[in-house]
């Protein structure tokens, strides 16, 4: 019993980063005789700074990541039920984060309605519950923060930023037009993930296949050389079928017109 009681003191102590050893532990409690009742309790306590300091970890990643928290979509809440075809495995295997850990890129490319950003931010949800940094924002959004760090100088620091979380998720491709000067920074932006060390998964939505991105990004040279760097290694998901969208909507049939006359005597 002591054995793994001192198993999980060990496990926690480094985590909680603090400077004491198992080895310590353990003397003084046979120092002090502690009983397998107390070097329980003392076991405890360490899980329970654990367990918070674990939990605050993740609560600060779901507030950074740009993800909605008051109803977060999530893989437990997508209705899977509404998959079908050959290829359903490739979609019931994304709660594993296999593509996030072997550093694969992922695209969601289908009619509106279809579950693509589900998908996508459940993804950013798994990751952060696995203290993992993931960050969210649609095309719109990076294309004015593009736009914006050239008006102030920022380029670096806003790529920067852009570069670092282990999942990057860009929602709706192609609800607006990059310029040459954005879609050359999104090239940068693309480039730099695509040779940073460690997990740098990037995560596309659009309605549109690859092949008709060029239509919403001015610099042809600079997004062959991006999506060459995005699908070398990826896993493209086309989702078909009705949309989501409206299963909870309720209509009436009503007439409208003047009241029926009442007569007079």
């Amino acid at each position: 019993m002591n054995e793994n009681v001192f198993e999980r003191i060990d496990r926690a102590v480094k985590e909680l980063k603090i400077d004491i050893s198992v080895k310590e532990l353990a003397i003084m409690s046979e120092e002090k005789g502690y009983s397998p009742e107390q070097l329980e309790a003392v076991a405890g306590t360490f899980d329970y700074l654990r367990d918070r300091k674990e939990q605050i970890v993740i609560n600060t990643l779901l507030k950074m990541s740009r993800l909605p928290l008051v109803e977060p979509k999530t893989f437990e809440n997508f209705d899977f039920g509404r998959i079908h075809g050959k290829d359903t495995g490739a979609i019931k295997t994304l709660p594993s984060l296999t593509e996030v850990h072997a550093g694969k890129n992922i695209a969601f490319i289908g009619p509106p309605g279809t579950g693509k950003t589900h998908l996508s931010k459940a993804v950013g949800y798994e990751c952060c519950m696995k203290k993992m940094k993931a960050y969210f924002l649609k095309a719109t959004e990076l294309n004015d923060r593009l736009t914006n760090a050239r008006r102030y100088g920022r380029e670096d620091s806003v790529i920067n930023g852009l570069v670092k979380p282990t999942c990057l998720i860009i929602d709706e491709v192609g609800r607006c037009v990059f310029g040459k000067e954005n879609t050359r920074m999104f090239f940068d932006m693309v480039d730099r993930r695509y040779n940073k060390e460690g997990p740098n998964t990037m995560i596309f939505t659009s309605n549109l296949t690859p092949d008709k991105w060029n239509e919403y990004f001015n610099e042809d040279s600079s997004l062959l050389c991006a999506l060459d760097r995005i699908f070398d290694n990826a896993k493209v998901i086309m989702i078909k079928g009705e949309s989501y969208r409206g299963r909870k909507r309720e209509t009436f049939a009503i007439e409208a017109g003047a009241g029926a006359s009442v007569s007079k005597k």
